[in-house]
């Protein structure tokens, strides 16, 4: 069946080929969210002991905020890819990621409505934010991938498939663990490395849900101009919760071995990235 071509304001464009382009509308969407991501990056990244006065609602202790902070920093970085990029399918994984992300803040946001500095201007942009992402981000997936032509360009190298089953089988076993941790905050609760509470642990299991759930829709893709893009974000992202975790050592139980499990983890996922990264881009014709 044919599908219809769609809105010229929409692509900018009469016809809906599918020439890889990222349409003007997903365009301006990045371009509307970077402010948003920036902000929170600022804070909670910059200033983790002061989210009473400057965020939506009180965390403690910071590591918690600054990770929160990071994966804000590494969206900055993936939207200004996406506002600026030439190429859908580079960015198109994320955004299944996004989509659990906004929907898993939507949820908690609703389910511990209490939790929130209600008097804060920054409460009312988070409500905001998570409920106009939530269908903002899976419709603009879902407008856009029609120009995705699957297919490798001149300049494509395919990503070897062990590398594509393990980031498959590690995202599935992180998306399980999400959804768990989600539904089940007390389990988080009652063995986590730092204090997490309620709210806090459904938020950390939504950022685990974005990164399982990034990596297996980046599994089901061959090119790894699909992926190249993502490993950039989370290089960034995870760079920036190891350092942040050196700042605020004194959160964490050293006493607890999942301390250094969650820690060690993040280091060895950080690693691994860098030697995929270097891996890819060595076999890039010239």
């Amino acid at each position: 069946m044919r599908s219809t071509p769609l809105p010229r304001f929409l692509t900018g464009s009469a016809a809906g080929h599918r020439d890889d382009r990222i349409l003007p509308v997903t365009r301006w969407a990045a371009r509307f969210i970077i402010p948003f991501l920036a902000a929170a990056f600022l804070v909670l990244y910059g200033v983790p002991d002061r989210t009473t006065e400057f965020f939506a609602w009180t965390i403690r202790p910071e590591m918690t905020a600054i990770i929160m902070g990071a994966g804000y920093g590494a969206g900055v970085y993936f939207f200004y890819r996406v506002a600026t990029g030439s190429r859908w399918h580079a960015v198109a994984p994320v955004f299944l990621g996004i989509t659990a992300f906004t929907w898993a803040m939507a949820i908690a946001t609703v389910l511990h409505w209490a939790a929130y500095n209600h008097g804060h201007h920054t409460f009312a942009l988070w409500v905001f934010l998570y409920a106009v992402t939530p269908l903002l981000i899976p419709g603009l997936w879902l407008l856009n991938r029609r120009t995705d032509p699957d297919e490798f360009g001149p300049r494509d190298v395919p990503l070897p498939g062990s590398i594509r089953l393990g980031g498959a089988i590690l995202g599935f076993g992180i998306t399980v663990t999400a959804i768990v941790l989600f539904i089940a905050p007390e389990l988080m609760i009652a063995t986590w490395p730092w204090i997490v509470y309620p709210l806090t642990g459904r938020v950390l299991a939504g950022w685990f849900a974005l990164l399982g759930i990034v990596n297996v829709a980046a599994a089901f893709d061959r090119r790894w101009s699909a992926v190249r893009i993502l490993v950039q974000s989370q290089l960034l992202g995870f760079g920036l919760v190891l350092a942040g975790a050196v700042r605020v050592w004194d959160n964490f139980d050293p006493s607890n071995p999942l301390t250094w499990g969650v820690v060690g983890g993040m280091g060895l996922y950080f690693i691994a990235l860098i030697g995929l990264y270097w891996h890819m881009e060595a076999r890039q014709p010239s």
